[in-house]
Order: C-alpha cells, then sequence, then structure tokens
C-alpha cells in the first residue's frame, strides 16, 4: 500500500474502538497467552530484552506489565548537559518555533496554541522558542522521562483524534500532533517555562504521569485541567515523569533564549535516554 493510501485509510479507521480494545488486550491478565503474545511482540519488533531490569518474559502478569517495563539500572547514563533526551526513539522534527509556528514535516505546521489546548498566554511564553518531536516505535522502552530540573505547575488533559504518530503519518496528517488526543505537562525549569506534551495515537491505551497515574482513563470528550500551585512536585533531571501504555510521542517546547542543539542530532536519527538534546553555549557538553 502506498504511502498515501495508508495514510488516507487513517480517516475510515474505527480508532476509538480500536483503541479501546487493544487497551482491554494490553491489560488481560491471560496467563500462558499473555506470554505468548509478549514473545510474538519481542521477536517481531527485535525487543532488547537484555535491557530490561525484568528480563523473564514469563513474569509479566500483562501486556502492559511488559511494556511499560523498567530498564536495568545502568543501561541508560544521563550526559552532562542542560537537557538531556527523555525517551528512547528517533527524531521526528526539532529546531526554532517560528513565532508561534512549530514545524511538523514538508508543507505542515501547526501552532504553539493548538498543541497546548488553546491557552493563548500559556503559548505565547514558547513564542520564537525552541522545540523538539521525539516518536517512540513499539520496540522503544515507554516510560518518559525528565529533560531538566523541573517543578509541575498545570496538566492539561485534550481530547482528540487518534491518528498513528509514524512518520508517513506526519508528513501526511496536517497539524498531527495538534490534533491528537495529548496530555500537556506544563513545568518551570532552570530556563524558565518548559512543556512537555505527551501524544496520544491509535491503540494507544493510556497515558500516565506519575503524579495522576492514567490521565485518560475515561475518553469523555472534554478538556481538563489540574493545577499544582503548592510547588510540591519537583522532579530532577533524568526522573521519571510519565509513560505510554502502547506507543506515541512527545514534543518538548521550550522559551526564548540561546540554545544549541545537539550537532549529531538529524531527523529520522535513534535516539536514546540520557543522550544530550541541548545547552545554552556550544561549546558544552556536545561532543
Amino acid at each position: 500500500m502506498s504511502e498515501r493510501l495508508a495514510v488516507l485509510s487513517q480517516y475510515l479507521l474505527p480508532k476509538q474502538a480500536l483503541t479501546a480494545l487493544a487497551g482491554k488486550v494490553a491489560r488481560w491478565q491471560g496467563g500462558s497467552a499473555t506470554t505468548a503474545l509478549i514473545a510474538w511482540f519481542v521477536k517481531r519488533y527485535r525487543v532488547n530484552m537484555t535491557e530490561a531490569a525484568n528480563p523473564d518474559i514469563a513474569s509479566y502478569a500483562s501486556f502492559n506489565d511488559f511494556f511499560t517495563r523498567e530498564l536495568s539500572s545502568g543501561a541508560r547514563p544521563l550526559a552532562q548537559a542542560e537537557l538531556i533526551c527523555p525517551v528512547d526513539g528517533a527524531i521526528s522534527q526539532f529546531g526554532p518555533i517560528q513565532g508561534q509556528q512549530i514545524f511538523q514535516a514538508k508543507g505542515h505546521d501547526y501552532s504553539c496554541t493548538a498543541l497546548v489546548g488553546g491557552d493563548a498566554s500559556l503559548a505565547a511564553q514558547f513564542t520564537d522558542g525552541h522545540f523538539a518531536t521525539l516518536y517512540l516505535s513499539p520496540r522503544d522502552y515507554h516510560r518518559i522521562h525528565m529533560p531538566c530540573d523541573g517543578v509541575l505547575r498545570r496538566m492539561i488533559y485534550v481530547p482528540g483524534d487518534l491518528f498513528s504518530v509514524n512518520p508517513a503519518t506526519a508528513r501526511g496528517v496536517p497539524g498531527l500532533f495538534a490534533r491528537n488526543e495529548r496530555v500537556v505537562c506544563v513545568f518551570d525549569g532552570p530556563r524558565g517555562p518548559f512543556v512537555l506534551v505527551l501524544v496520544g495515537a491509535t491503540i494507544v491505551g493510556s497515558i500516565a504521569t506519575v503524579w495522576h497515574g492514567v490521565v485518560n482513563a475515561k475518553r469523555t470528550g472534554q478538556q481538563a485541567q489540574w493545577h499544582y500551585d503548592d510547588q510540591s512536585k519537583v522532579f530532577k533531571q533524568g526522573e521519571e515523569m510519565g509513560r505510554f501504555l502502547l506507543g506515541s510521542t512527545v514534543v518538548m517546547l521550550f522559551p526564548k533564549g540561546p540554545l544549541t542543539f545537539n550537532p549529531g542530532w538529524q531527523p529520522g536519527g535513534a535516539i536514546r535516554l540520557g543522550e544530550v538534546v541541548a545547552n545554552t553555549k556550544p561549546s558544552d557538553h556536545l561532543a
């Protein structure tokens, strides 16, 4: 099937129903049947279980337990950098935000305001700032970690579509990351405010954060917000902040100011949790 037809077919698929079914299967504790499903997945996607804290696939009670598996200690050392990579995966796009516009793929941009759920005052903090869009494939580790120290201020759940977020769909669906279901996490950090947007997709059963648990357990179609004004939710660089129950994409937004991305980064390139994303000075730890 051509890339164009594959993308067009997604407009016709019952994505909500497929996602609900996938979520039930992923939560199911089916004993040997669950183990067989995990074994098939490991082989199909060449998952490296030697990196897992628990490499025994028969010990996982559900597919979700396997999919959100913990890494073994020391598997992802953290670079000395102001911003580190929060996930394993691949680079979709990264670079400067042009005014309010974020580059998605050739011929496609979307606005900061649309991405964060329509909050223009929040979006304005990232005018002419910086972004990075990171794609997690099925084979990847699916916990999300902090790119830098941060104090959680708000969380916004934005209902939306459930298109696939693979590279082909990013090239074919306008405003993909600002139209899919997503969870917007707003932090204060050493360089000012920053945002991590956890983007849902087809068959992504749930999006969870460590402070809330599953955010989209009930898809009511209504936007929701949580405010954390007591400054009690403080996270260190590299600390886990959330996870996908089946994979998706993370979009990071940073404010205007000096920022030099890792010169080894390029769209489509593989990335690993803990590697250098950027520093404010080009000479700092970017080798």
